[in-house]
């Protein structure tokens, strides 16, 4: 071996902070903020408390750019069922874009944002506020979406659209815990398909 190759040999692999918070996003998904431990995450991302330190701030900062990579991406068609052409169909998409969400075995069970405001003690209150501020954001969209609905004729005037995007949230609440706790896509589909028949129609 030549001393170039053993210089490129013993380098240390450059750190990759996408592929760290990939690793860190799945903690916090199955664990909670609080549940988490930082030898369980130092352990995930390969590297030691003052490396992730370096990188990332925080566990708090950590968790703050683990969500927001959650929020673009596996939890992001919350944001695109708006764009359906009526109110019921967003309703549909929602929910049953919701089930394949909760079945997929390909990612830790349930929504993070529900089971981490749940689990979030009176230690992490700025971490539980964050993740209350953004299910109000996904209700205050299924809200809007509902009052053009409305001006459109498409939903009766006499609804109150605040009330719905509610009730499309506590089923997307529900069905987390439930997927949590084992229901199958079959089980989930029949709760959407019951849910569903108490849409009001125009």
């Amino acid at each position: 071996m030549t001393e170039q190759e053993k210089k490129l040999r013993g380098r240390p692999k450059l750190f990759n902070n996408d592929q760290a918070l990939e690793k860190a996003l799945e903690v916090f998904w199955k664990r909670g903020y609080e549940g988490a431990s930082m030898a369980e995450l130092t352990a995930e991302l390969g590297i030691n408390k003052p490396s992730l330190y370096a990188a990332f701030g925080n566990k708090e900062e950590l968790f703050r750019q683990a969500l927001d990579k959650y929020v673009s991406g596996p939890a992001a068609f919350i944001g695109a069922v708006v764009k359906e052409p009526t109110a019921r169909m967003v309703a549909e998409r929602f929910l049953f874009d919701t089930v394949g969400f909760l079945a997929n075995d390909q990612h830790p069970k349930g929504c993070m944002i529900v089971q981490g405001a749940l689990s979030c003690g009176q230690g992490a209150d700025i971490i539980k506020e964050q993740l209350i501020r953004y299910r109000q954001h996904y209700e205050t969209l299924l809200s809007e979406r509902f009052k053009q609905a409305q001006q459109a004729g498409d939903l009766s005037p006499e609804l109150d659209p605040a009330a719905l995007a509610k009730y499309l949230a506590t089923l997307h609440q529900g069905m987390s815990v439930q997927a949590i706790n084992g229901a199958t896509r079959e089980e989930l589909t029949n709760m959407v398909n019951v849910a569903l028949l108490n849409w009001p129609s125009k």
